[in-house]
């Protein structure tokens, strides 16, 4: 073997053992090593964004993934249409609900601050039925890729559910008790803040922080449809 061409070892311990990976049909399976609790947080772009690459991951492995977005409401800058909305609604798998409305809590931004808190509230009670749904649910199996999410999943992004938290329109101990609702064999990822949530420290297999180091808004930038919508 010439020095330019890799060894059998080093080809055995690449992904896919050196070949190059191709797209497959989407079929319905069952993830052999789901169970885990993730949060992302931090003051940086990118906490939905990796959390939804995930789950689009998940889906494309036949995995069912759901998606509950909190306090996703978005604002002027913002088309009420996602790119991720669009996406998620054709790809088999991945479905998604949002109970935002428009404006943020505590922006001032001319949204109801009452309505949010009632929104997060429906989010928490939204969050517990689809928790109890999974855990009706042998997640060791395949689930119907178009199957409702009231028939289980195997993942589950509550997606802005730490800021809800962080703003009190969620009480810490509302977070807890739905990690500690989570069936064993359900990934549980939990998205938002910019403050540390150190109360789910004891909760948490995997915390993320995504910090800023740049950020275009701080220049006056505004949302820009295909990156941040």
């Amino acid at each position: 073997m010439s020095d330019d061409q890799p060894s059998e070892s080093t080809i055995e311990n690449t992904p896919g053992q050196g070949r190059t990976p191709e797209a497959e049909r989407i079929e319905p399976s069952a993830p052999e090593e789901f169970g885990l609790v993730q949060i992302w947080w931090g003051d940086g772009k990118g906490k939905t964004t990796a959390t939804l690459g995930m789950g689009v991951r998940a889906a494309g492995h036949g995995y069912r993934v759901h998606v509950l977005q909190f306090m996703k409401g978005g604002a002027s800058s913002v088309d009420a249409v996602r790119g991720e909305y669009n996406a998620m609604a054709v790809l088999p798998g991945i479905s998604y609900e949002n109970l935002g409305h428009y404006g943020w809590h505590g922006m001032a931004d001319g949204s109801d601050e009452a309505d949010h808190e009632t929104e997060a509230r429906a989010g928490l009670e939204r969050a517990h039925e689809l928790l109890a749904a999974a855990a009706e649910t042998d997640l060791g199996e395949p689930i119907d890729l178009d199957a409702p999410p009231e028939e289980g999943m195997h993942m589950l992004i509550l997606d802005e559910v730490l800021y809800a938290a962080d703003r009190g329109l969620l009480d810490e101990d509302d977070v807890r008790d739905l990690i500690d609702s989570k069936p064993d064999d359900l990934e549980l990822v939990l998205s938002g803040s910019h403050t540390e949530p150190a109360y789910l420290e004891d909760r948490a297999d995997l915390i993320t922080n995504v910090r800023k180091v740049a950020h275009p808004i701080d220049d006056g930038q505004r949302a820009r449809q295909g990156t941040e919508f």
